[in-house]
């Protein structure tokens, strides 16, 4: 009966009701599809460079993470490789070496990271094969290919077939030399990493150095992220020598930020939300100082004070409900349908890349979300209730009957 009364009450004046409802609705709606884009970037973020270029977990000598040394090698990176191999839930691996070296064209010369590589293990790793914007991806056979970032081949006025110069230290200290072509060109979402970051076939780079098989770095891509973890525990006790790290020790800025998120997400709601409490306070106070009268004929034919409480505040939080309700359906259709289309800024792709992001974005929430803004809400309305249904209890029904 309380609850059918309270629901009644609400649409007594249903103006005000719509009003009220609309606000919170549109303010949920604007705060949730805000929150899905920031949660978005911060995922496109995290996966983006997970796939350029670091994998879920990457092995390296002890000593290489310190000076980078050439020298600095995974002992039998290859039984390494093989063992992992054996592990449950790995999507792909690969072995690389990492050189740190020159790139000259015959206009101006560039310090870079020299990666040689695997071409089709790498593919199972990272998707740089993907971001090719000119030429190809090691499709034929020719020696001495390399593929370069864009912003890289715009700072070497170099492009597709261009020719290019690698320089860098041997294992006696000599200095080395290469020519190489250029058979593609990459764009990722960070232009920092396509200025330093070129990609040869390790057989090359091996033939230069008059080595056998060596390895500075393997990288491991999981099928999910729960497997990460597991695997990495496992790893680091296989292989106490060796300097075992995830995605979260090798990017700690993404770690902070991914661990960070949901409480940020949550601040920022919860303060849309505070400014709504304020106006949902006043219709339940309108409410309740229109109703004086009603509220004395109440309590005097014997309805208890804590009955009257309740019913106000029963009513406060169906109005915020309802209000919620379709402000999270319609957000979850916005969210949904941008999720999939992607809302296109590559107008501003420059701004972009400079903060390692994609220009399309792609709003998302996680289910648990909605979780926590549902409670939320639930908690606004009952200190938005708190201050009118004080009022209301506080009546004398001698006085309030005679109030017209």
């Amino acid at each position: 009966m309380l609850f059918s009364l309270a629901w009644r009450n609400i649409w007594r004046n249903k103006r005000r009701s719509l009003i009220i409802i609309s606000a919170i609705a549109a303010g949920l709606l604007c705060g949730l599809f805000a929150s899905a884009i920031m949660f978005g970037m911060g995922e496109s973020l995290v996966t983006s460079t997970i796939n350029r270029d670091l994998g879920h977990i990457q092995i390296h000598s002890s000593q290489f993470e310190d000076e980078k040394l050439l020298t600095d090698t995974i002992p039998n990176p290859q039984k390494i490789v093989e063992e992992i191999k054996e592990e449950k839930n790995i999507k792909g691996i690969t072995s690389r070496i990492v050189i740190e070296g020159m790139g000259s064209s015959a206009t101006t010369s560039n310090g870079l990271r020299i990666v040689g590589i695997n071409p089709e293990q790498e593919k199972s790793v990272t998707n740089i094969y993907e971001q090719i914007v000119e030429g190809n991806y090691f499709e034929n056979a020719r020696r001495n290919q390399i593929i370069v970032g864009k912003k890289l081949a715009e700072n070497l006025g170099i492009k597709e077939r261009s020719k290019i110069v690698l320089s860098f230290q041997g294992f006696d200290g000599s200095i080395i030399y290469g020519a190489f072509r250029v058979t593609g060109i990459y764009q990722t979402e960070s232009t920092a990493f396509d200025r330093v970051n070129v990609f040869v076939r390790e057989k090359d780079l091996l033939s230069l150095l008059g080595s056998q098989m060596i390895s500075h770095e393997i990288a491991i891509r999981m099928n999910s992220e729960q497997s990460a973890d597991t695997l990495y525990s496992v790893l680091k006790s296989e292989f106490p020598t060796l300097s075992v790290k995830s995605w979260k020790d090798l990017a700690p800025e993404l770690k902070l930020m991914d661990e960070m998120i949901d409480t940020q997400l949550n601040i920022f709601l919860g303060i849309i939300l505070f400014a709504l409490l304020f106006g949902i306070t006043n219709t339940m106070l309108m409410s309740v100082m229109e109703r004086v009268r009603e509220f004395g004929v109440l309590m005097a034919i014997g309805m208890k004070r804590r009955r009257v409480f309740s019913m106000i505040m029963i009513e406060t939080i169906s109005l915020s409900l309802v209000g919620a309700a379709i402000g999270m359906v319609c957000a979850s259709i916005l969210i949904a349908y941008f999720g999939s289309t992607g809302i296109d800024l590559s107008t501003f792709a420059q701004g972009f890349t400079a903060w390692n992001l994609s220009p399309v974005l792609q709003p998302r929430l996680p289910g648990t979300f909605y979780v926590s803004i549902t409670i939320m809400i639930i908690v606004i309305a009952i200190l938005s209730a708190v201050y009118p249904a004080i009022k209301a209890i506080k009546l004398k029904p001698a006085n309030a009957i005679r109030t017209y």
